[in-house]
């Protein structure tokens, strides 16, 4: 009588550890291949949000005939025997709020506020208070708009509104003192002074007008942090640059990071109204995603550097409006020399003749 062969249906260890195996590799390929595209849409709507705020610019320049005034705002004061001004330390990017879609906003800014607590209690005046006031609603608001999405931090309840993009003022580290010459402001924007299209003799095209920033994270991050120098850093003729003393404050085992020393750190990017030069300029002295630093411990005072999250480099917003991808590889001269001023060229190589509207380099393109 003829036996019946009866076969499996099941899988042995085997072929079962041989498929998992395979799978594993797979994901393995595939996950960072999943991670780069998602960087890659993060770093085209950073890019698009660039636009969008060059546009606005653009808009604003061709309603008033300027840009907006790089600390601008009210004076310090009484307005109805209430609050007083904002000291003029309001950033450009209030001023464009109209042009890129914030009408909301931008009318509780320029309208007086009331509390509604106490009649003890004063009100906001047109304006608002100073940028770094967190009683003041706008100044709290987060623009999506002024947002990278590559940049993680976020503010927390309370805090004031972020923002990842800052005004370019050039190649010279005192540009951002609102008391100097405009010798020292070889940049498209000028501390409390009007500038326009009409001023950035090099070109629309060849001139950077905002540089992308990382915010804040409380890491000791070089880039997100900008430290006291603890010394002169420009040797008292305000333009030569100690540079060193900044790079000693550097951790030799962590080089993106800062050591413990080194001063109190001054947020970076961390109020989006506020154009005090340590939260929200950018030079372009030192290469993107390169250490900030301040002299003593003035918070106006320093080499403000530009950065991202995206890998390799940050985007820079022309004058002309375009929005192009920077690398830190970018040509930047010689870095331990003196910084120029108006009617000499530029020490830093490309990456200083990208920021002066009026030297009249050759050869400026971004390659």
């Amino acid at each position: 009588m003829m036996k019946l062969r009866r076969w499996r249906t099941g899988f042995t260890l085997v072929e079962l550890l041989v498929v998992i195996a395979i799978i594993g590799v797979l994901v393995g390929l595939l996950l960072p291949a999943v991670q780069a595209a998602r960087e890659a849409a993060r770093r085209m709507s950073c890019s698009n949000n660039f636009k969008q705020i060059g546009l606005g610019f653009h808009n604003y320049h061709a309603a008033y005939n300027q840009l907006p005034r790089h600390m601008g705002g009210t004076l310090p004061g009484a307005w109805n025997n209430k609050q007083p001004g904002n000291d003029r330390s309001l950033s450009v990017l209030v001023g464009i709020l109209p042009f890129i879609e914030q009408q909301a906003l931008w009318e509780e800014i320029s309208n007086p506020m009331e509390r509604g607590i106490n009649a003890s209690t004063p009100d906001f005046n047109p304006m608002g208070p100073e940028p770094e006031d967190a009683t003041y609603p706008p100044w709290r608001t987060t623009i999506p708009g002024y947002r990278c999405p590559s940049d993680p931090m976020q503010s927390t309840s309370g805090q004031l509104g972020r923002a990842n993009y800052g005004p370019c003022l050039g190649d010279n580290p005192w540009s951002s003192l609102d008391n100097e010459s405009a010798a020292d402001c070889r940049g498209v924007f000028i501390p409390r002074r009007e500038t326009g299209f009409r001023d950035i003799l090099d070109g629309l095209a060849n001139t950077i007008m905002m540089g992308e920033l990382n915010t804040y994270s409380n890491r000791r991050e070089i880039t997100t942090e900008n430290r006291v120098s603890l010394g002169d850093m420009y040797n008292g003729d305000r333009v030569t640059l100690n540079l060193a003393l900044c790079r000693n404050l550097i951790d030799p085992q962590r080089p993106n990071f800062w050591t413990a020393t080194g001063g109190s750190a001054r947020s970076r990017g961390a109020a989006w109204a506020f154009a005090q030069a340590s939260r929200s300029v950018v030079h372009t002295i030192r290469p993107p995603n390169s250490e900030s630093c301040r002299d003593g411990w003035h918070n106006s005072e320093g080499h403000f550097s530009m950065s991202s999250r995206h890998q390799g480099g940050c985007h820079v917003l022309m004058s002309d409006g375009a929005v192009k991808f920077v690398t830190d590889s970018i040509e930047a001269g010689n870095q331990d020399a003196p910084a120029g001023r108006q009617g000499t060229d530029t020490a830093y190589g490309l990456w200083g003749a990208l920021g002066t509207r009026d030297v009249q380099e050759a050869d400026v393109e971004i390659p």
